[in-house]
């Protein structure tokens, strides 16, 4: 059985996500509504966004508030799970 002591986070805390993906028009929404489901209190007028110097590539940089390891967890198995993202830091 885990423990939630197997972070050495403390919750809450500002947590920043780097998802990076393919060039897509839908990326940023995508990311946001996945992002917004386990962190609702995040602003979406926050996030960084940064094409890759060819272009065919965006990362984006989500702050959120973790509250807990789960909700981490779950953040990371979503993003990690949609097509158009191919990773998340």
């Amino acid at each position: 059985m885990a423990s939630y002591k197997d972070t050495l986070l403390e919750f809450p805390c500002d947590f920043p996500l780097k998802i990076m993906g393919k060039a897509h028009d839908e990326l940023s929404q995508v990311v946001l509504s996945i992002v917004t489901q386990h962190a609702p209190d995040f602003d979406g007028a926050t996030m960084e966004m940064r094409a890759s110097s060819g272009g065919n590539y965006i990362s984006l940089t989500c702050t959120v508030v973790a509250t807990s390891k789960p909700q981490l967890d779950a953040l990371y198995t979503d993003l990690s799970g949609h097509p158009l993202i191919k990773v998340v830091l």
